[in-house]
């Protein structure tokens, strides 16, 4: 009988080993717009249910420090989760009207220096037609899964972004 408890006590140490050993937790650290103790309440919140399970955003250097595990979420989610509760983030900018919503002590400057909506990461480019960072563009809508830039479809082809080129190569 001992060695019946000894083995399923065993089996359960492995199982829960496996399941934490398994797990793919990333941190990052992504600027947010944003001016009080209200919108520190709410970025956090948006970031939690976007699957950050960690989320801690700093009113004075306007960062939001992240925890997430990898297979069940990403920081392309969690960032539209962010806009859509009225935030501009690094990648991500609010819709107007979730903007307009936010309690009027609450509504930050906007700049036009700020990223609307980039659709890949600075350091990307297109070879042979397409997209050498998958991870900085596929979750932002200007490259399908394989790769292939949708140029003109998707991009806002920011400003120093040229078109005929694609959405992630610069200028």
């Amino acid at each position: 009988m001992k060695a019946l408890q000894i083995a399923s006590f065993f089996s359960l140490f492995m199982a829960l080993a496996n399941f934490s050993f398994g797990q793919k937790t990333k941190t990052e650290v992504i600027p947010v717009s944003g001016n009080c103790g209200m919108c520190e309440t709410k970025i956090e919140k948006a970031a939690r249910q976007a699957g950050a399970s960690t989320a801690e955003w700093n009113s004075e250097t306007k960062k939001l420090t992240i925890k997430y595990n990898s297979s069940t979420t990403n920081a392309a989610k969690i960032q539209k989760s962010i806009a859509a509760a009225g935030y501009d983030t690094r990648d991500v900018k609010a819709a107007d009207a979730d903007y307009n919503k936010l309690h009027g002590c609450c509504q930050y400057d906007r700049t036009s220096e700020e990223k609307a909506d980039a659709c890949c990461s600075e350091k990307c480019e297109i070879k042979d037609g397409k997209c050498t960072d998958m991870a900085g563009c596929k979750d932002k809508g200007c490259c399908s899964a394989d790769g292939v830039c949708k140029a003109g479809e998707s991009c806002s082809h920011a400003e120093g972004h040229d078109k005929k080129a694609g959405c992630c190569k610069k200028q």
